[in-house]
């Protein structure tokens, strides 16, 4: 199935040959002076999530890529995988750690994600923007000890490790963005 570049859309998933899975982030149609319009586009690979640049003809047929993104929860780990359950059909579905790429340090055992997935394979994982997390391990904070803005290194439940303030004790949840990876408020 092919979609021409007159029609593309934010969001929209393609199959480039060379380049391989991407979305479109940003496209502009362009008519020069003289020449033929072209379509300037900037997408995003889906699996190494790099940022790259591409122009096209205008009116040129390009591969779309449909992507079905299921509900899971995160079950637990086997090995090197990750054992989801399609919260629909209840079937189970092992994801290696590589296909999932950093947001495993953000998956606690019960949680939910969406997994997107493309011929049958899963091509990373949608995070909510934050999770909760227990910590685990932090030096407890000394009586007095407030300096405004200091941080000391605190290791989460799925062995992730953040900033935090220096009130933050062991045994705490606290929310992490899962997009920068840092602290943002207690839970």
């Amino acid at each position: 199935m092919s979609v021409s570049t007159n029609d593309l859309k934010n969001g929209m998933a393609l199959d480039l040959p060379a380049e391989g899975l991407v979305t479109v982030v940003e496209f502009q149609h362009v008519k020069p002076g003289k020449g033929g319009a072209f379509v300037r586009t900037k997408l995003k690979n889906v699996r190494s999530g790099g940022v790259l640049e591409k122009t096209f003809r205008a009116d040129e047929k390009v591969p779309l890529a449909v992507i079905d993104k299921r509900e899971m929860q995160y079950l637990y780990r086997e090995g090197t995988a990750y054992v989801f359950m399609d919260t629909e059909s209840y079937d189970q579905l092992h994801v290696d750690a590589g296909e999932l790429g950093p947001a495993v340090r953000y998956l606690k055992e019960g949680g939910s994600a969406i997994l997107p997935m493309y011929q049958g394979a899963v091509v990373g994982v949608d995070l909510p923007a934050a999770v909760e997390l227990a910590v685990a391990e932090t030096e407890p904070g000394i009586q007095g000890d407030r300096v405004s803005g200091a941080r000391k290194p605190a290791t989460l439940e799925t062995g992730l490790v953040v900033q935090v303030p220096l009130f933050v004790e062991s045994g705490e949840r606290i929310k992490v963005d899962t997009r920068t990876g840092e602290y943002l408020a207690r839970a």
